[in-house]
């Protein structure tokens, strides 16, 4: 018993080194369209993304247009950042394309992973993921972090490894974040994924300290040895916040339906998933913010110092769309996918696309294979719904939760099951069968109680992964009769039903 008082003891001790962060709502988007202000500055865009954040964004956003923005679409006033990913689109049998509506608009994860972070600082702007990739070059699925050796911990491997479609399904137990790095096929959706898909990117954190940007938008910044943790290699030592992208879009409205979910830059693998940030905070608030937001429950409205919006007065707020771009269709229905991209499977490099022009190209549009197998020639793995529970309580909600940071809290109570419109389920649907997955290694010695999550932590260059359990603890102590304790550690997800996120859409 002294080894699990011992655990229990560690673990109450480091809590608080990971679960300081704050989650940014952006409930909806300011527009929809082929600009990318990072990769394509005052040029169109070779592809559509979903835009979220300041109303100055364009084809020419900086910092100080971005700053100036007469509102944002996402909940604290402060924030005018830009926030974009590309668009996912489903190509009906006779190509005819539409965008598959997003649930809830996006979330941007604020972790405050390290020590001493630093604010982004003014004009600083970056990139995560590769739209040209089309393959996974690591094990499938990902070996446990502890496990992890030099192939896995390159900044190549990586990146790629913090990219995740996270299959939804509220009648069964939930996927961990990351944990698929590529998209589904619609076989695959249409058989598990009754919730939708949830698109999840995970952005570097350790910065040269210099650099506001670089050429490719990501040699300034590198990743930490863990993905969203770990140890920052030399040359990238000062830690910046670790930004989380999370965007859940209705693919289960196209169930049955033939056709192919394609992301806007022409990848049904997923593989070239990818999120830009351009910076809109006042460099000294956001620095108060990381001092002062580190409320474990990860809602924006448990920091004193933000100025909150509602969801309605966000969703006022919407870009100017640019003349050259106002006979674009990106949302559909139209033929093809926004700008005409080619749909390019793999699993080779994609073709490089050049900025978009107004017009049709030469030679139109060719659809693609549709369902199933047929719709891809890259040799997708199936990864299964993942073997894995995490521990709910009160204050998850209906969705699942998304990246999930460990906390200590005995009061916590199941949350009743609850079905897409967000409402109890009257009877939770007979679990489907699921393929075995080979189980991870025991990380240390357990002879009671059970691992609910597991975490990272770095100190003095030494990288410690710890196991978050709930076990029964006897305390016994001279001249006084035995106690009995019941602990409880909790993995808790950053969602909050209580509080209405993404509750009503």
């Amino acid at each position: 018993m002294k080894s699990v008082a011992g655990l229990a003891a560690l673990v109450a001790a480091m809590s608080g080194a990971t679960d300081a962060f704050w989650r940014m709502e952006c409930h909806s988007r300011t527009g929809l369209a082929r600009m990318d202000p990072l990769v394509e500055p005052d040029e169109i865009a070779n592809h559509g993304h979903v835009i979220h954040g300041g109303s100055n964004f364009g084809m020419k956003t900086t910092y100080d247009g971005l700053i100036s923005s007469d509102c944002t679409s996402c909940r604290v006033k402060q924030d005018k950042s830009a926030y974009w990913t590309p668009a996912l689109n489903f190509i009906h049998e006779n190509g005819t394309t539409v965008v598959v509506p997003q649930v809830g608009g996006m979330l941007a994860y604020y972790l405050l992973y390290g020590e001493d972070i630093k604010a982004f600082p003014a004009g600083f702007q970056m990139l995560a993921g590769d739209t040209r990739l089309r393959n996974f070059s690591g094990t499938v699925p990902d070996p446990p972090k502890s496990l992890w050796g030099k192939e896995d911990k390159t900044q190549y491997a990586l990146g790629q490894k913090a990219i995740g479609f996270n299959c939804l399904n509220y009648k069964k137990d939930p996927e961990a974040s990351m944990y698929r790095h590529f998209m589904p096929d619609k076989a695959y959706l249409d058989a598990n994924c009754d919730d939708g898909i949830r698109a999840e990117i995970f952005f570097p954190s350790c910065w040269n300290g210099e650099d506001l940007d670089s050429k490719d938008h990501r040699s300034h910044l590198a990743y930490p040895d863990l993905v969203n943790d770990g140890v920052c290699p030399e040359g990238f030592k000062t830690r910046v916040p670790s930004l989380f992208f999370e965007t859940i879009w209705n693919t289960a409205a196209f169930k049955g339906v033939p056709g192919q979910f394609v992301w806007a830059n022409g990848d049904p693998s997923g593989y070239g998933y990818h999120g830009d940030f351009i910076t809109g905070w006042d460099v000294d608030f956001l620095q108060e913010a990381v001092k002062t937001c580190t409320n474990p429950s990860g809602n924006i409205a448990d920091c004193p110092i933000f100025d909150l919006q509602t969801e309605a007065e966000g969703a006022k707020c919407k870009f100017k769309m640019p003349d050259i771009l106002k006979n674009d269709n990106c949302a559909g229905p139209a033929d093809g996918l926004c700008g005409n991209v080619p749909v390019q499977n793999g699993p080779g490099y994609a073709s490089l696309l050049e900025p978009g022009k107004s017009g049709k190209p030469t030679g139109g549009y060719t659809p693609p294979a549709t369902t199933g197998a047929a719709a891809t020639t890259s040799p997708i793995p199936q990864v299964p719904t993942l073997s894995y529970k995490a521990p709910v309580s009160a204050i998850t909600d209906q969705y699942g939760g998304g990246i999930s940071v460990a906390n200590v809290n005995g009061k916590q109570s199941q949350a009743p099951e609850v079905n897409a419109a967000g409402t109890p389920s009257s009877a939770p649907a007979a679990p489907a069968p699921k393929p075995a997955v080979t189980s991870a290694p025991a990380v240390l010695e357990q002879p009671q109680g059970r691992v609910v999550s597991t975490s990272t932590y770095a100190s003095a260059g030494t990288v410690y992964e710890v196991a978050f359990v709930e076990v029964d603890i006897t305390v016994t102590a001279e001249a006084t009769p035995a106690a009995r304790h019941r602990r409880h550690f909790h993995h808790i997800h950053r969602r909050d039903r209580e509080h209405g996120l993404l509750g009503r859409y």
